[in-house]
């Protein structure tokens, strides 16, 4: 993911080389069956964003948003902070202006960077050199977003990670991965990016891609990608409603090359907020939502997932 989506949700994924080949333009193309090379290369992205998701986001198992002054934390229902396990008293997170201070008691036997910790300020994730406190199984780190500052954990012992079933995709149609003339924009244009705490966040753009789908012209706006290195979706469509991530999906583009970029929605993929309640997912902005369904990518299981 581009730098934009890392700031947007922190989610980390490699995407593998796309062979461009031919391109069908639109959906009134026939439609041909991938090759080997294709598969390989998808199934090698699917083994990542599983990695991604297994590492990153599916053991999450809090968020706690900080109040000003002291926060007490630990299993005892009486600390304002209650953690699924640990100590019944592990320790007071302090919160002055912008800066969090953990304070740990002996029995939580907490450790920064492997040495034990009593009394430490916490740098949060926006700093580029957070401060992760492991306690047993147990990791958490400070995050800022937006104006609310908090407390994510994370349980490498999680059950969510054992018993994920692994994603849902659409059938492979190469009828959606479509060839797209790259517009660049002029100027310092931004689009407001709303996520799912109610935020709004203006977000760079780099320019808008403009492709046929089911032979109507379609237009995506990206979120602060880098033409030279690859663009950045979070769009929706009708599947939303009904197959799909409610919020919208997240895709990502190879390097715009000609004034054209290759846009496959084969490789569209749910936020971390379909998996996890704890994670703070940017939604689809009003630009890129779509009118036409795309019946492809992954999908959502309603029954089993977060909204």
């Amino acid at each position: 993911m581009h730098s934009s989506l890392k700031r947007l949700s922190a989610v980390i994924l490699l995407v593998a080389p796309l062979s461009v080949g031919a391109v069908p333009p639109d959906k009134t193309s026939a439609v041909s069956a991938p090759d080997a090379a294709y598969v390989q290369s998808f199934e090698k992205w699917k083994v990542e964003l599983v990695d991604d998701l297994k590492q990153n986001w599916l053991p999450l198992a809090g968020l706690f948003w900080l109040k000003p002054g002291e926060n007490t934390f630990g299993t005892d229902e009486g600390n304002g902070i209650v953690f699924p396990k640990g100590p019944a008293h592990a320790g007071v997170f302090e919160l002055q202006g912008t800066e969090v201070t953990g304070k740990f008691s002996p029995d939580a036997h907490a450790t920064i960077e492997g040495k034990p910790a009593t009394t430490a300020k916490l740098q949060p994730d926006t700093s580029g050199n957070k401060t992760v406190v492991e306690m047993g199984p147990l990791r958490f780190h400070v995050v800022v977003r937006g104006q609310r500052i908090g407390i994510r954990l994370k349980d490498l012992d999680s059950d969510m990670v054992k018993n994920y079933r692994g994603p849902i995709f659409f059938p492979i149609d190469l009828s959606y991965r479509v060839t797209a003339a790259w517009i660049p924009s002029e100027g310092k244009r931004t689009v407001d990016v709303p996520n799912v705490l109610g935020d709004t966040t203006p977000t760079p753009v780099a320019g808008t891609v403009v492709f046929k789908i089911n032979a109507q012209e379609v237009t995506l706006t990206d979120l602060g990608g880098n033409p030279s290195k690859g663009l950045s979706f979070v769009f929706s469509d009708p599947t939303s409603k009904t197959d799909t991530y409610p919020g919208g999906r997240f895709l990502e583009t190879e390097p715009v090359a000609d004034g054209k970029v290759v846009i496959d929605f084969n490789r569209a993929y749910n936020p971390p907020c379909a998996v996890t309640p704890y994670a703070t997912c940017p939604l689809a902005p009003k630009e890129n939502r779509l009118a036409v369904a795309v019946p492809a990518g992954e999908k959502y299981d309603r029954s089993h997932g977060h909204h």
